[in-house]
């Protein structure tokens, strides 16, 4: 009888040990998924943004086109007729309503005064009648926002929060609130790419087409636009609802906000500065306009020249305000309360005696809606808009040619970069980075609830996924490393 030996079965295979990369590889991965899915998510925001923006700026332009008749003289020679006649010939032309400002432009342009009407309060909204300084004839009359014309001022709400009131405002301000994540983290993933400056700054223009080329325009670009990008999206969180208030109360708790000079002639402390329009609603009044005439004088006479805005006083114990208008660089910003009956400045604040925290947001503020520089500002600011939405479409052009193309696996778009090996990340980088995400989140809410909830839905799909490859006895997935760069 013969013994059939017996054979051992073989040992089961080892299961795979994912491949381990290094702390550096493994924050360049983490860079590249959030850099994807932040991209992907908030540029259809950041899209409105430009356009309604690069509409904006574009209005000088429209206004000069649209409103020449209200807005400019037809000859600027000779000698201007009195502010006090100007005055009453806006009256005679709009006898309802209660005066609020006078604002003098002085050159081309015409004298605007400003009738509030309860219609329009809720609004803040405006008739403004324009005045040829010249002849002391009315040209035209407007409904206007802080001294903007119709398009101005809706274009400027279209900007913000799309004529959606509170809940718009919420698309402008997210789109605010990761702009500069996504342009850092773009620069940081082109530079593990390029390695030098003139690497940086250029395209691959070598390269084949395809992916490869689409990147380079995407990084190079996106590296030329950095630095405006981040200013936008500074100075775009300043007036936001969630952020603007974190960062309105830092400026309260370090006195750090634009100075108002003081009205009250009992030496009543002066009211609060504007919104960041620079406007605030004058008070209304009922005072002589014939004062008006004396308070320009004594604000000349001390240094104000140029543009400038005058409120009339709300009552008796109220002086007239007089204030700089002219925010292009070098900026005119003084402001002086005038009483009139003694022809004295009763208080005076100058623009070079404003904390630097102010003057800081007063240039970023007027260089994001294009006032700083004049036509230079608005043709950067066109550029920085026509670029934001080429590097989007070339973004997005990197996702389509990145799919699959082979048969049985074709797909319409490519898939997103793998998920992070954490345990080839320092502890203290985890934490470190945990604890910046929450001091960030707190300060851009719009930042740190999406990114908050990313994580988690990232977590959960990742655990889902691998709980069916282990039933399905699949190999587990693999992290990694991608190439140093996006894309």
């Amino acid at each position: 009888m013969s013994v059939t030996p017996e054979v051992a079965a073989p040992a089961p295979a080892a299961a795979p040990v994912p491949r381990r990369v290094n702390g550096g590889s493994a924050l360049g991965a983490l860079l590249l998924r959030v850099h994807f899915y932040a991209g992907l998510m908030i540029a259809p925001f950041l899209v409105v943004a430009a356009v309604t923006g690069l509409l904006f700026v574009a209005t000088p332009t429209l206004d000069r086109l649209l409103y020449a008749q209200e807005l400019l003289v037809d000859d600027a020679s000779g000698a201007t007729v009195p502010v006090s006649q100007q005055l009453a010939a806006a009256r005679a032309a709009h006898p309802e309503g209660t005066i609020t400002g006078v604002r003098v432009k002085g050159g081309e342009w015409t004298t605007h005064v400003d009738f509030a009407v309860p219609e329009l309060a809720a609004a803040e909204k405006v008739h403004t009648v324009y005045v040829d300084p010249y002849t002391g004839a009315v040209t035209g009359q407007l409904t206007t926002q802080f001294g903007w014309t119709p398009p101005q001022a809706w274009l400027d709400v279209l900007h913000r929060d799309l004529h959606l009131g509170a809940a718009g405002n919420l698309y402008s301000e997210l789109a605010a609130s990761w702009l500069w994540v996504i342009a850092l983290g773009g620069i940081v993933l082109w530079w593990r790419r390029r390695r030098t400056v003139r690497g940086l700054l250029a395209p691959e223009l070598s390269a084949r087409r395809g992916v490869r080329r689409t990147r380079g325009w995407h990084g190079a670009v996106g590296a030329w636009l950095l630095v405006g990008l981040l200013g936008l999206s500074a100075t775009g969180l300043t007036w936001s609802n969630y952020a603007g208030a974190h960062f309105g109360l830092l400026i309260d708790q370090i006195r750090g906000g634009t100075p108002s000079v003081s009205t009250a002639l009992t030496g009543a402390p002066g009211a609060a500065a504007g919104g960041h329009h620079g406007g605030g609603t004058a008070p209304a009044t009922g005072a002589d306009p014939a004062g008006i005439d004396t308070a320009l004088t004594v604000a000349r006479d001390n240094g104000l020249d140029g543009p400038v805005s005058i409120v009339p006083p709300a009552d008796a114990n109220t002086a007239w305000k007089v204030s700089q208008t002219d925010t292009q660089v070098p900026e005119r910003l003084d402001s002086v309360a005038v009483d009139t009956t003694t022809g004295t400045v009763t208080d005076r604040v100058d623009f070079a005696d404003w904390p630097f925290t102010a003057k800081l947001t007063n240039w970023g503020i007027n260089a994001h809606m294009g006032l700083l520089f004049g036509a230079v500002n608005q043709i950067v600011l066109a550029a920085l808009a026509i670029g934001l939405l080429c590097v989007i479409v070339w973004g997005y052009r990197m996702w389509w040619q990145r799919r699959p193309t082979r048969d049985g696996r074709r797909a319409l778009v490519g898939a997103a970069p793998a998920r992070v090996d954490w345990r080839a990340v320092p502890a203290r980088a985890v934490v470190a980075g945990i604890l910046a995400v929450f001091a960030v989140g707190w300060a851009l809410p719009l930042f740190g609830i999406p990114l908050a909830a990313f994580v988690v839905i990232d977590a959960i799909v990742a655990t889902v996924r691998d709980r069916r490859g282990d039933r399905r006895g699949a190999r587990p997935e693999t992290p990694v490393s991608p190439a140093p760069a996006g894309g």
